[in-house]
């Protein structure tokens, strides 16, 4: 019988990665659906509470701090943004009149400078907040789904794409450590580490090196059987690019619906019409790809439950935007204080699930 109490993080029992995604992508859902800064901020704080019980101490684990950083630049963006551009919200709340640069008769609708108004700030800050919250969630999933163990998931239809990532991944660390150990030895040899020509006698080893690791990773691969595909009938392979191409078409159509305004009534059903869909394309496809698994990430219970919150938290608050429009989404004309409604609140809190339920990083692999 399994316990709940989450057990120490191995090769055996680690989480499967989309569980991760799903998880993050169900946040993203949730922040979209509120302009509300005591909400998004709540969700923020869900995310990173997370990433912070979770994580390790890996490369690809460290980059929620440079999502944190990406989010808080979109926000100040944006508001610059709408101070110089000026903004279509009406306002009577004058902060300060920039000097307004005359435009020609063809521009109008567009303005620089001129008054600036706390309404259309406060929007722009809102706007700019969501955007953010949206990129954190992202950068909270790439901190705890090893992008390596992602793409080996893929179905056989997405084989070669994926090795292809997988490929480019690995190589780039590698150049990455080639360029800092060669400026660390020209450096010890009182050499110039900067400059043109400094550049040109760092990036010369670097791409001789890059190129052997592909010639011995290309033989690797023939020697594997790699390319090699099993013979498939014309009719599946036409029954597979309808099917995948029009699932595909619909989760977009749908993803637009769920993070649109009013769209939830008919970008759900879009969303899991095209992702059934695009999984009967994908097996389908799969056929081709005679090919084995080493050790294949399984979904366990708790992937199941991790994922779960992430979906909770997104349905929740879609419920909750139908009948709690207004506390969702505070006004800024009249300005008003935003309020932290109850059961959105609620909702979110459900995203910590995660922190309690997956297996937990041992002690010197948690980042610090």
């Amino acid at each position: 019988m399994t316990t709940l109490r989450a057990p120490e993080a191995n090769r055996s029992n680690a989480l499967h990665a989309g569980a991760w995604w799903l998880w993050a992508l169900g946040l993203a859902v949730a922040a979209s659906r509120t302009t509300n800064m005591l909400v998004l901020g709540l969700i923020v704080g869900v995310a990173g509470y997370v990433v912070g019980a979770r994580r390790t101490d890996a490369p690809w684990a460290r980059s929620y701090g440079a999502f944190v950083k990406l989010g808080l630049f979109v926000v100040f963006l944006r508001v610059v943004f709408s101070v110089v551009l000026g903004s279509p919200i009406p306002g009577s709340h004058v902060l300060f009149t920039l000097p307004e640069v005359p435009l020609p008769s063809w521009a109008q609708g567009v303005r620089i400078g001129g008054r600036v108004t706390a309404e259309q700030v406060v929007f722009a800050l809102y706007d700019g907040a969501k955007l953010a919250t949206l990129l954190i969630c992202v950068g909270a999933a790439n901190a705890l789904a090893n992008p390596a163990r992602l793409l080996k998931s893929l179905p056989g239809a997405l084989y070669e794409a994926g090795v292809a990532v997988v490929v480019a991944m690995t190589f780039a660390p590698n150049m990455v450590a080639d360029v800092l150990r060669l400026r660390t030895a020209r450096r010890l040899r009182g050499r110039p580490t900067g400059g043109v020509r400094a550049v040109l006698r760092i990036g010369l080893p670097v791409l001789e090196g890059a190129l052997e690791r592909s010639v011995a990773v290309a033989a690797s691969m023939d020697a594997r059987g790699y390319g090699r595909t099993a013979r498939v009938p014309a009719a599946v392979r036409r029954t597979t690019n309808v099917l995948t191409l029009g699932g595909l078409l619909g989760v977009c159509a749908g993803s637009y619906g769920l993070l649109a305004a009013e769209g939830a009534g008919y970008g759900l059903p879009l969303v899991v019409g095209g992702l059934t869909a695009a999984v009967a394309g994908l097996r389908l496809g799969g056929r081709r790809a005679a090919r084995t698994r080493y050790r294949p990430d399984r979904w366990g219970p708790r992937a199941w439950l991790v994922a779960a919150s992430g979906v909770a938290v997104a349905a929740l608050m879609i419920l909750a935007n139908a009948y709690m429009y207004e506390a969702l989404h505070p006004g800024v004309v009249p300005l008003v204080a935003p309020e932290l409604p109850l059961w959105p609140a609620v909702s979110v809190l459900v995203g910590l699930l995660p922190a309690f339920v997956a297996p937990a990083p041992r002690a010197e692999e948690v980042s610090a």
